[in-house]
């Protein structure tokens, strides 16, 4: 959506030339400096610091920029445009361990026009020393407001805070609200779902982090260790996964009747990472040692505890292996750790357990159920897994789920566990399709790039739905290569359907790809030491 607009002084709202049929566009009825003062809002007292009209640019419309915290910390940054304001409300999700406000951008709503939607972002209630994937999560360790800010809070408070101002400025709230965020963000735009089920009419749950506790403290941790040797160095290393990543799509690429360089459906694939071993005595970029065969099993592979029993859905997926670099084996832009390392020892250090009680790091960890169990009473805070979701249901909200099949950060498998459970409390899949859809995304990586598909964005379709009764049945993904152009564009359709070439034009054209149903029924719900966490429901702010 792209826009220019000039200052448009205080009036009244009025009716402006429609981007579509019925779009209204309104005027503010204060000047943005007008909103520089404390709002007293019930949970929520917002301070705002700075109200700036922003001129407009080639890709963005002229704004009101507003800068504030509601009490005790949590910072937001709202945009307001200025002349192009249709009633909507968007906001976005932070990623890792938050701890900075990103600018929220105008996003694309499939208008035709620029800025008409108000955009908001927070920080979740406090500031890193190094935001997001690598902040040392010290703000946590003995500062339970900023725990709960982060945990369930700030995008609750933010959302009513951002309300408040959009009515101040236009006279009137939003006509419609709406939550994306992917990570981090998916897991608050789930537990948004749960537990402010009217705060959003719309919500977009990427690659969400719901399972939160056994994701950060248990299976990072895995991540972490099962590649470490006695030595310390990381067992399996980076030239060794374009091999790897060969070999399993040499196995499994033309599992779905297709070879495109791509696995659709990872779940099909019975890749042995032993094909790869290397000679006796030999090692070398193209084959795996026995440490690295077991190694790499492990890493495919869910934590269990000592009788065997998973303590997270799943593992890593064939086909995710060029993105490990980073993320489970340590890279020295990210100062010689792993992504997995960072994040479990941080939250095992300062955030996993209730303040006053002994902490772990990865070192300490063990695979135990007792160890398991000790996350659960401050991990209950945070998780997003209730499947309780019917007063949002109720309330006429719409839930778009999204996950990539070759997430290395986030298992797909806990997605389709959580949606397998959701439907089964909600009347089925084809009830549960009436409100909430899944869409799985073949290749990409954790929120976005990859291999084929780089980016998915499922934001239009979800606001088609809420505003226009259009259930999104056809989605699409695109890759784009390192000079932005696009090389690939495939379709996504709700889960369980899968996209099947018509044996027509190029595999690259979404065009060229119709639904259709899986081969056989897939068993999604998983048995696992979380089975437990799906009842806790976890505290609400007012």
């Amino acid at each position: 959506m792209l826009g220019v607009a000039a200052l448009i002084t205080a009036g009244s709202i009025f009716t402006a030339p429609a981007a579509t049929a019925g779009e209204t566009t309104f005027r503010p009825v204060r000047t943005c400096a007008d909103l520089v003062r404390t709002y007293d809002l019930p949970g929520a007292v917002t301070h705002v610091k700075t109200a700036t009209v922003v001129p407009a640019t080639a890709t963005e419309p002229e704004n009101c920029d507003v800068r504030g915290y509601v009490e005790p910390a949590v910072q937001f940054q709202l945009r307001l445009p200025t002349k192009t304001y249709a009633g909507r409300y968007l906001q976005f999700g932070c990623g890792g361990f938050c701890g900075s406000v990103t600018t929220p951008p105008f996003a694309d709503c499939g208008l035709p026009h620029g800025g008409d939607v108000a955009v908001a972002a927070t920080d979740d209630g406090h500031v890193g020393t190094t935001p997001n994937v690598f902040d040392d999560g010290k703000w946590a360790e003995n500062n339970q407001a900023a725990r709960d800010d982060f945990a369930f809070r700030a995008p609750h408070v933010v959302s009513k805070a951002s309300k408040r101002l959009i009515t101040a400025f236009y006279g009137a709230p939003p006509r419609n609200s709406y939550f994306s965020g992917c990570s981090d963000g998916g897991r608050e735009a789930l537990l948004l779902a749960q537990r402010y089920p009217h705060d959003f009419d719309g919500i977009v749950a990427g690659a969400p982090a719901g399972y939160w506790d056994p994701l950060l403290g248990v299976y990072q941790t895995w991540l972490a260790k099962v590649n470490t040797g006695a030595d310390g160095k990381p067992i399996l290393t980076a030239d060794k996964l374009p091999a790897l990543h060969a070999a399993a799509l040499s196995s499994c690429d033309k599992a779905d009747g297709l070879g495109d360089g791509a696995i659709d459906d990872p779940r099909t694939c019975r890749f042995d990472p032993a094909t790869l071993a290397c000679p006796a005595g030999t090692d070398n970029a193209g084959c795996l040692t026995a440490a690295q065969v077991e190694a790499t099993k492990k890493i495919y592979a869910p934590p269990t505890d000592e009788r065997g029993r998973k303590l997270y859905p799943g593992g890593q997926t064939v086909g995710s292996e060029l993105s490990w670099y980073g993320w489970t084996i340590p890279a020295p832009e990210f100062g010689g750790v792993s992504a997995a390392y960072g994040l479990a020892d941080n939250y095992l250090r300062y955030m996993a357990y209730p303040i006053g009680t002994p902490h772990s790091s990865v070192d300490k960890f063990t695979f135990t159920a007792r160890e398991f169990d000790r996350l659960t009473p401050e991990g209950i805070r945070s998780n997003a897994m209730s499947t309780d979701l019917r007063e949002f249901r109720r309330a006429g909200g719409k839930l778009v789920i999204w996950h990539g099949w070759a997430d290395q950060a986030i298992p797909a498998a806990g997605t389709l566990d959580y949606y397998q459970r959701l439907t089964r409390v909600n009347g089925g899949l084809a009830a549960t399709q009436g409100w909430a859809r899944l869409f799985m995304v073949p290749g990409l990586y954790h929120c976005a790039t990859g291999d084929k598909l780089t980016e998915y964005d499922p934001l239009k379709e979800l606001v088609s739905w809420v505003e226009r009764g259009n259930a999104p049945d056809r989605t699409i993904a695109t890759g784009r290569d390192a000079d932005g152009k696009v090389f690939r564009t495939r379709p996504v359709f709700p889960y369980p359907l899968q996209a099947k070439y018509d044996g027509t034009g190029s595999v690259d054209d979404a065009a060229n790809f119709v639904p259709v149903p899986p081969s056989r029924p897939s068993q999604d719900l998983v048995n696992w030491a979380g089975n437990g966490l799906y009842d806790k429901a976890g505290p609400v702010a007012p």
